[in-house]
């Protein structure tokens, strides 16, 4: 009895152990960001000042769009556009293309871990129904590049653009016409990999009929509009508060449970890091030094250590030249791995399809990212 009684416990503490490793691997900048958050609180201890660090606008903007993101996921809407682009194509290079493009204009209207997530799976589905596998790590790489770089041309189509855009009132024009030279040039580099990297091998993929139901699609596209016009700051931020939730516990309580909490936990997270690292007078001195120095290097070598998300919330506590830091946390999204949340995502989904071939991915993801890393900055230190 004694020993049934051991061999149970030791299998429940195993299973625990299992169970918080893999929570650790899946939220991993979660957790580094509720780390930073707690060692911050202990120089810095909590008191009324730690209210005024939440934007708490970005996280219910973050929150509308993820919601109604997951509503149209469940109804394969961005599924069966995704299939209908693909179609028009014929050949490894063509679909490639298609693919990597949907993923750009996707980030640039869903953000890019959303876009991500919903055309990582496509481009996987694509290559292994025609035998094309051996073109995979490259697709995920340049789908990667699309969504972390074509995300910057809009407020919403990265987290940070949505921090920095309400955080300084940025106006829309001047927004778009800061993103554009960088935004064009990731277009050409993507455009130009693929045209040298991949040839025209012939490519065929299975037709499959998918209804989309009429009146959800609508619905789903006022409460996208909504969210939209939310955060261009046309109507008051709690009325999607109130309206896209209370829609969607009616159409669909999945997509209310589906919204990426943990990234808006781990916004939280770094909202309390940077507000408490702003108070420190040795923090601020150095970033106040080095962001006067040059804003843009310093946010894009942050970028590279602690991703982008955090590198504009901290960075932006020390500067007002919102321009250089919005480039930079923009540009900074590639390079290493942990450079985008993004990147993070889309190696997980590789490594998932693929194991035992992570190695040689990063290799690869590294080249072609520290060469648009390169590229982009020179060029927009040109443009500053």
């Amino acid at each position: 009895m004694f020993k049934t009684n051991t061999v149970t416990h030791h299998k429940i503490k195993y299973n625990i152990k299992e169970h918080a490793l893999a929570f650790l691997k899946k939220n991993a900048v979660l957790c580094i960001a509720i780390l930073a958050a707690f060692v911050t609180a202990l120089i810095v201890p909590p008191d009324k000042e730690y209210l005024e660090y939440f934007d708490w606008k970005t996280l219910t903007c973050l929150f509308c769009v993820l919601a109604v993101v997951c509503a149209f996921k469940n109804i394969k809407f961005f599924y069966v556009l995704a299939r209908k682009i693909v179609q028009l194509f014929k050949n490894v290079r063509a679909c490639v293309l298609a693919l990597v493009y949907v993923t750009f204009i996707g980030s640039m209207l869903i953000a890019n871990d959303m876009a991500l997530l919903t055309f990582l799976p496509l481009g996987y589905l694509v290559l292994t129904t025609t035998g094309k596998e051996r073109h995979m790590a490259f697709t995920f790489i340049m789908q990667n590049i699309a969504a972390n770089l074509g995300g910057m041309l809009t407020p919403f189509g990265n987290p940070q653009n949505l921090y920095l855009y309400t955080k300084f009132n940025i106006p829309t024009g001047e927004f778009v016409a800061t993103m554009l030279p960088p935004f064009f040039i990731s277009v050409a580099l993507i455009t130009l990999c693929c045209l040298i990297f991949l040839k025209k091998e012939p490519l065929e993929i299975a037709d499959e009929k998918v209804q989309l139901p009429k009146w959800r699609t609508v619905i789903y596209a006022i409460l996208f509009t909504l969210s939209i016009v939310i955060v261009f700051r046309v109507i008051p931020f709690i009325v999607g508060l109130i309206v896209i939730p209370l829609v969607l516990l009616f159409l669909d309580r999945k997509a209310l449970k589906d919204v990426d909490y943990g990234l808006l936990f781990t916004f939280v997270a770094f909202f309390i890091f940077a507000g408490n690292m702003a108070r420190i007078p040795a923090v601020q001195h150095l970033f106040g030094s080095l962001m006067e120095k040059s804003a843009l290097l310093v946010s894009i070598f942050s970028c590279q250590i602690i991703s982008n998300v955090p590198s504009a919330i901290l960075l932006s506590q020390f500067t007002n030249n919102y321009t250089a830091l919005l480039l930079g946390v923009n540009i900074g999204g590639v390079g290493t791995l942990i450079s985008s949340l993004a990147s993070l995502i889309t190696f997980r989904e590789y490594s998932a399809h693929n194991p035992g071939k992570a190695g040689k991915y990063i290799l690869t993801f590294s080249a072609f990212n520290f060469a648009f890393l390169l590229i982009l900055t020179v060029t927009s230190l040109l443009f500053l």
